[in-house]
């Protein structure tokens, strides 16, 4: 006899059966609540107690499409609304910044074009008095409500008679006119809840912590403290500043963090204080091409994809190329070289610049843009260095003469001191021993173990920043004759070989330009001999033959080089120390960081 079999399925089976079924229950659930889930508010959705369908007024508001304007009306900017268009019909497109509501029949309405751009428009049921009943618009209260319950950040166009206000406008930018709006339709509406709204995004940001799982958007109404200062990577300084500013003062919306804002990337930008701070960023590269052009200098293009990490493998991006690897370039300074070899006697380029370095810092960043120039020295690496000083200075000075009124806009959430800049030709250059003198005599708790042989900490360059404003009255100096150990195997030796520091150390024809006691530029002679750059690689323990030292080696062996020198300038330093920002991310249009890589 067979032995009997059960037909019925094992403990184990049943388990397995049971956890499909939940796991099928879940993501029923899951569906059901995502078809069921009430869909964001809009503007094109009239208010409930509003019968939209049975309003005479319907025509004149609600979504754009099919909706007609006036024949005579005519498009205008916002920006350029003045006296000049009084009783004329226009057509304006922008967004809603806010609503006011002061009856059942009258509504303010704050229109908002560029950064700061507003201007006041109204709508009510009896604005239009003087006007024969004929040609009367028609403007109900529904039409009002509806425009009223219009969510801010949504994006509109409206018709309306220009009109001189009955009293002097301060709450908006154009002031001369103001907006008797007639017809108002939504292009593209905002969600009824931000989740960054302007009037926050306009707040001094304290808090640059880049980990999700902290949240530190919500600060204190009454103090920040130094601990939260030192995890924000945000200086002592500009937390004792926030304190006094008051930006932080009771009544008032907290700060959102960086990480908010970037969550948030459209509003952040709509900001004013970032729109100024972008349009700053734009001058100053201007006035860096300008400038250039007009000294000779011939503007190339360096790759970014390089086939060897050359420099310092460690710092670099490795990325898979073909079946080969590729790195994402950390500097043109070899490209540039290439170029003066090639037989350009002044060149200049503008494009991003990548390190790897796991930097968290207010004045690091993984991806940043680079102004550089290379060009032929006949005489002296002075010659490099009165160009460099040269080009900043153009680009500080423009920028105060071009940039008053956005430079006013930023202040205004982030206060600065203002620059203290040399008269052309008496710019303060300090040696490398000098600048640790200073230091050792001037903060001996601090630094009086300091040594000349050795690469200065981010805390000794701001201290110096200090003490040479305080005793030269400048925010703009130069350090030069950096010690060779504090250079890369490129830089020349100083000629004169009995110019040693500390430990019989060499210095080199290197230098690096400050600007409020932070490094905005880094430079100076390169070497043009190929015999005496390989000593120089071999004494920096490098191999010359590894790729790509030995490939940009063989370009100074296809042909004389003559001798040549430049500089690699920081446009998102030079643009947030200007300013005294709080991090260089403020002043990048989208910051790279070892833990940010959206948006």
């Amino acid at each position: 006899m067979e032995p009997e079999t059960s037909t019925e399925p094992s403990k184990k089976s049943l388990k397995k059966l049971q956890n499909k079924e939940k796991r099928k229950a879940v993501k029923a659930e899951k569906r059901a609540e995502f078809r069921t889930k009430p869909e964001p508010e809009h503007a094109a959705s009239a208010p409930a107690d509003v019968d939209y369908e049975k309003d005479p007024a319907k025509d004149n508001y609600g979504e754009v499409k099919g909706k007609s304007f006036s024949k005579d009306a005519i498009e205008v900017d916002l920006r350029s609304l003045d006296e000049s268009y009084k009783d004329k019909t226009v057509i304006v497109r922008a967004w809603i910044q806010s609503t006011r509501g002061q009856s059942s029949g009258l509504i303010f309405v704050d229109l908002r074009k560029g950064g700061n751009w507003t201007i006041q428009g109204v709508v009510g049921t009896e604005m239009h008095e003087e006007t024969p009943a004929k040609e009367r618009p028609l403007i109900s209260t529904s039409m009002i409500k509806w425009i009223r319950a219009i969510p801010p950040e949504s994006f509109v166009v409206v018709e309306a008679n220009v009109k001189l206000p009955a009293k002097e406008l301060t709450g908006s930018r154009v002031t001369a006119v103001e907006l008797g709006i007639t017809k108002c339709f939504v292009i593209a509406s905002a969600p009824a809840r931000l989740g960054l709204d302007l009037e926050t995004a306009g707040i001094m940001i304290q808090d640059f912590n880049e980990d999700p799982k902290v949240d530190k958007s919500k600060v204190d109404e009454a103090k920040v403290d130094e601990a939260k200062a030192d995890e924000a990577k945000v200086d002592k300084a500009t937390v004792d500043k926030s304190k006094t500013k008051g930006l932080i003062e009771k009544g008032t919306k907290p700060p959102a963090s960086m990480l908010t804002h970037l969550e948030n990337i459209a509003i952040h930008k709509r900001a004013p204080v970032q729109q100024a701070i972008a349009d700053i960023r734009v001058e100053a590269k201007k006035l860096f091409r300008s400038y250039l052009e007009g000294h000779r200098f011939k503007e190339f293009e360096p790759p970014c994809l390089i086939g060897a990490a050359s420099e310092s493998g460690s710092e670099v991006f490795r990325l898979a190329y073909f079946g080969q690897d590729a790195f994402l370039a950390q500097s043109p300074q070899f490209y540039k070289q290439f170029e003066i070899a090639g037989g350009r006697e002044r060149v200049f380029c503008i494009g991003p610049v990548f390190r790897a370095e796991k930097s968290n810092t207010p004045r690091h960043m993984t991806e940043f843009t680079g102004l550089d120039l290379e060009m032929e020295i006949q005489n002296s690496y002075t010659e490099v260095l009165d160009v460099l000083e040269g080009v900043l200075l153009h680009i500080l000075r423009g920028l105060q003469e071009r940039c008053a009124e956005e430079i006013e806009t930023v202040r205004l959430v982030y206060e600065s001191k203002p620059l203290l800049l040399p008269e052309s030709g008496k710019v303060l250059r300090l040696t490398f021993a000098e600048a640790q003198k200073l230091l050792r005599e001037g903060k001996p708790d601090q630094y009086s173990e300091v040594k000349d042989d050795e690469d200065m900490s981010t805390q000794q360059e701001k201290d110096l920043g200090a003490l040479v404003r305080e005793k030269f009255n400048t925010d703009f100096f130069v350090i030069d004759k950096f010690p060779e150990t504090a250079r890369p195997f490129y830089a020349k030796l100083d000629d004169d070989e009995d110019n040693v520091v500390g430990k019989r150390v060499r210095v080199t024809n290197a230098f690096d330009i400050f600007l409020r006691g932070q490094e905005i530029l880094s430079g100076g002679q390169r070497i043009n001999d190929p015999v005496e750059l390989e000593k120089r690689i071999i004494a920096k323990e490098l191999n010359p033959e590894s790729p790509g030292i030995k490939e940009y080696v063989s370009v100074f062996r296809q042909g004389g080089v003559p001798p040549h020198g430049g500089g690699g300038i920081g446009l998102d330093r030079v643009v947030a120390w200007f300013l005294q920002l709080p991090s260089v991310q403020l002043a990048a249009y989208y910051p790279r960081t070892p833990k940010r890589l959206m948006p």
